[in-house]
């Protein structure tokens, strides 16, 4: 027995978006967003664009679009891959439905708070342990709300690093189903109860027909596809990196190096110099006079007088 990869377009929208999903999508929300509170009793589940005849393999966004009982608006999407700017991305995402909400010319007060709950399949808060984060607009130092109308969520599955039997908070059971269903042959224990075996019933390739299977087969191998090349584009430039460090160490390296053996010879023959002008000068000054002079320091000033040259000039 297989399951179909809910990190893909086609699993997402089969398990949490069509009309029998409506409990399942119900129950993920309640516990990621509301810490397992049932304050969602109800939702209509809205398709936020038509699917397109032919899959387009490049999408890696993944949208499902709910209205909760209370008329909040929640925007449930999926990143595959990361992309330069994601969180701003999200940002002017969520930003543009709360704007496209008014019709000409409604009033202010007819907005609803929209969430925006964002899954990613890569750490996108390096800086964070745990995988869900959330963000409103607070006043820094205090706290203090400016207004309950916007909230980001992101769940970032490779922050689950937990074992089946220590899923306790049903948030993180839910991202286990997300990370791992795809890749299960059979229903781990922790997740046998009323909602996950209905995700897992809609989720069973067994109730797929041949076209759908062929397409859940395609958007996997896309999945695939596109971490390995994002996995080699990495490898390719930390060596790169490396490389080119490599080669401009050798080159500060030695470009020090040979400035310090010019600096070192030019010491060395100032010195030099030094002693010559010293035994010079001993045979009419003083050990003190020269020293003081030449600027050699007096021990060597006076194994010259007593015939003893140190540095080995003489």
């Amino acid at each position: 027995m297989g399951f179909v990869d809910p990190r893909t377009d086609f699993g997402f929208k089969r398990i949490f978006a069509s009309e029998r999903s409506k409990p399942i999508l119900r129950s993920l929300l309640n516990a990621i967003i509301y810490d397992d509170e049932p304050r969602i009793t109800d939702l209509e589940i809205i398709d936020p664009y038509q699917n397109p005849a032919i899959y387009d393999l490049k999408q890696s966004i993944l949208d499902v679009k709910a209205v909760l009982d209370d008329e909040t608006i929640v925007i449930i999407e999926m990143q595959i891959l990361p992309v330069e700017a994601f969180a701003e991305r999200v940002i002017y995402n969520t930003a543009k439905a709360y704007v496209n909400q008014l019709q000409r010319g409604q009033g202010y007060m007819f907005l609803k708070p929209v969430i925006s709950l964002t899954i990613t399949d890569f750490i996108l808060f390096p800086e964070t342990e745990y995988p869900i984060s959330r963000y409103q607009l607070l006043e820094p130092g205090t706290d203090r709300r400016c207004s309950d109308h916007l909230e980001l969520i992101f769940a970032e599955l490779p922050k689950l690093s937990k074992l089946p039997e220590q899923l306790a908070k049903r948030s993180d059971r839910w991202l286990y189903f997300i990370q791992q269903a795809g890749k299960l042959d059979e229903i781990p224990t922790i997740l046998l109860d009323t909602d996950f075996d209905a995700a897992f019933e809609i989720a069973n390739e067994s109730q797929l027909s041949r076209t759908e299977l062929e397409l859940s087969e395609k958007q996997r191998m896309h999945l695939l596809d596109e971490q390995g090349r994002l996995s080699y584009a990495i490898k390719e430039g930390l060596k790169q990196g490396l490389e080119q460090g490599l080669e401009q160490g050798l080159e500060q390296g030695l470009e020090q190096g040979l400035e310090q053996g010019r600096e070192q010879g030019r010491e060395e023959g100032a010195e030099a110099r030094a002693i010559e002008i010293a035994r010079g000068m001993l045979t009419e000054f003083g050990v003190e006079t020269v020293s003081r002079v030449t600027g050699l320091p007096i021990a060597i000033v006076q194994d010259l007088a007593n015939g003893i040259d140190r540095s080995g000039a003489g």
